[in-house]
């Protein structure tokens, strides 16, 4: 195994810590519907473990399990979000509402951090997916269908979310849509002339006309 990191390595951390901000995202959420996010907390660190430090990468990785130690986190962060996610709809199934704002919003700040507007819809994919988690690279999950000016379209070759979810008693469909929720406003965020739509496996950010 590898003993060296590479961009590839950094870019995924940076995932992974995308999704700790979700995570700190949703159990705000949790402290506002007066739930115990204390031993809400505790449960889920018994559960996955302590969730991933925010430090130099090359601090914490096992530099002789690179690939293994990058895909455990992967499984941890967003099983822990997965726990969370259920936690509230547990309590409440009308929180999806506030996850979707949750999801919504969040893209709404993460497309600006971006300082310019970009007009390629397959800039915008790529932007995309400097965020969201879709497994390693070596799962080859997105395969493009067509891309040109005015489009790109893809579809998913296999999901990678689907056993995390079920283990916490949720349809993946629950993860996909709130994962449209972010990627809608982000879209919209870079460049509102573009739109973003999902029909099942098949995904598509076109530019209007």
């Amino acid at each position: 195994m590898s003993l060296f990191l590479g961009k590839i390595h950094y870019w995924l951390f940076n995932k992974i810590l995308w999704f700790n901000d979700l995570e700190d995202l949703i159990l705000q959420l949790i402290k506002n519907e007066k739930l115990d996010s204390v031993n809400i907390i505790e449960e889920m660190n018994l559960k996955f473990g302590k969730r991933i430090e925010n430090k130099n990468l090359e601090e914490i990785i096992d530099l002789n399990n690179i690939h293994g130690w990058l895909q455990e986190q992967i499984f941890i962060t967003e099983g822990r979000v997965a726990f969370l996610v259920h936690i509230l709809l547990e309590n409440n199934p009308d929180n999806i509402k506030k996850l979707e704002k949750l999801f919504s919003n969040q893209g709404i700040i993460d497309g600006e951090k971006l300082s310019y507007e970009i007009n390629s819809p397959e800039k915008v994919y790529r932007e995309i997916n400097e965020f969201l988690l879709d497994g390693m690279p070596c799962d080859r999950v997105d395969q493009i269908i067509s891309k040109d000016e005015i489009h790109i379209s893809w579809k998913k070759s296999h999901c990678v979310h689907k056993n995390i979810w079920e283990k916490e008693n949720l349809s993946v469909e629950i993860f996909y849509n709130l994962r449209d929720s972010w990627i809608e406003s982000f879209v919209k965020t870079l460049n509102p002339q573009m739109k973003y739509e999902r029909e099942n496996n098949f995904y598509i950010i076109k530019l209007n006309q």
